[in-house]
């Protein structure tokens, strides 16, 4: 298997890529006046809120037509498939959006939050503790994403270095890191061909109802609440056709309150007995993630996997609004976060005029206040808050 090639093809030739469709022929932008919606997606929880949207009837419910969404294997075929005007709406880890805007052009905009939380680290039944990775691998699904942060940040805790793995021995402090696609994890973790691995969920929870691995901590419990997915739209949907684009955003606020009252429901919903069979994950792994019981907090508390009692957040939950305040944060990390490939762009941020230019806001602020506002998420009626990050 190569565990680099998903993440190289996208990292590398992207920029070919945007040479050949940045002069898309102006009939493709024409086309969806009247062509239903179209949405690509990796089968993860990441995606519920597009999922949900789709399988409710609510994108029609806001006067558009959708097709069912097109399940894509991996980020790179994800932003492909985006660059291409082949999908109109997808998600992205939030840090894939701000490499793909300023590293490679892309004239895409974060519409909308996808998701808080969602993601964990699972390790080899061996591993106990962080520093125990020390000389050994962990996989990430892309180097942009808020899983290699938040890994990173967890290994300088514990003093240990982040390598990109290559030929030849680790040193104690080191760990190798590498790219592989969400479905590969498990599976390797099971070979041990690495120790652990760092994503979205239901790949965690899978570790756990496979027997092959734990979690050590979930990501949300380092950094609080925090944005992984995105929605991620056309910057040329946006400005040439905005009521449609409201039309899209608000069917996705909708959908994410709908999960939020609904998550038993919404597990069996996006699990392979389905007749949409959104994904190939079973209803129980699922519902471990979207709708755990009572009694799994208290044994994560118990084990270190939640070290935050006092947040009582959930393993993943749901909220549109897109707080300036964490990209800026997350611009400033990805500054010191070990990835593969050309990062000056990175230096070149202002942190508080890249998160202005890469959100679009107003749909989002708009379908909020057709569904009772930031109070109906049960949060405060702020568009500001405080990033709270503990290792």
């Amino acid at each position: 298997m190569c565990l680099h090639c998903f993440s190289r093809r996208a990292l590398f030739g992207l920029p070919a890529m945007l040479a050949g469709t940045a002069a898309l022929p102006a009939a493709r932008a024409a086309r969806a006046q009247a062509a239903p919606l179209r949405i690509g997606y990796l089968p993860i929880t990441d995606a519920a809120p597009l999922l949900v949207a789709h399988a409710r009837g609510l994108f029609e419910a806001e006067g558009i037509g959708a097709e069912k969404p097109t399940l894509l294997r991996s980020w790179a075929q994800v932003i492909e498939a985006f660059v291409a005007g082949q999908v109109e709406v997808v998600h992205l880890l939030a840090p894939m959006a701000v490499w793909a805007r300023f590293g490679s052009r892309v004239p895409l905009k974060v519409v909308a939050w996808n998701h808080v939380g969602g993601s964990g680290l699972a390790v080899a039944p061996d591993v106990a503790r962080v520093a125990d990775l020390g000389g050994r691998t962990v996989a990430v699904p892309f180097w942009y994403s808020i899983h290699n942060v938040v890994l990173q940040a967890l290994l300088a805790e514990a003093g240990l270095k982040p390598v990109i793995r290559r030929r030849g021995g680790l040193a104690p402090d080191e760990v190798g890191l590498v790219v592989m696609p969400p479905s590969d994890m498990p599976p390797a973790l099971a070979a041990r061909q690495i120790a652990g691995y760092i994503v979205a969920e239901p790949f965690v929870a899978a570790a756990e109802a496979l027997g092959v691995g734990r979690v050590l901590r979930f990501t949300g419990d380092v950094w609080r609440n925090h944005a992984c997915c995105v929605v991620v739209m056309h910057q040329r949907d946006l400005e040439s056709r905005p009521a449609w684009s409201q039309a899209v955003v608000t069917a996705i606020v909708k959908a994410q309150l709908w999960l939020r009252g609904n998550r038993a429901e919404a597990a069996r919903l996006l699990s392979r007995e389905d007749p949409n069979r959104y994904t190939p994950h079973a209803p129980a792994v699922l519902a471990r993630v979207l709708a755990p019981d009572a009694a799994d907090r208290d044994a994560y508390l118990a084990s270190g996997a939640l070290r935050h009692a006092e947040w009582r957040d959930a393993r993943i939950d749901f909220q549109p609004y897109p707080f300036p305040g964490y990209t800026e944060e997350l611009i400033r990390r990805l500054r010191s976060t070990l990835v593969e490939g050309e990062r000056g762009f990175l230096e070149a941020l202002d942190p508080a005029a890249a998160a202005a230019e890469l959100v679009e806001e107003r749909p989002v602020r708009q379908a909020l206040a057709a569904v009772g506002g930031m109070a109906a998420f049960g949060l405060p009626d702020s568009f500001t808050r405080a990033e709270t990050i503990a290792p």
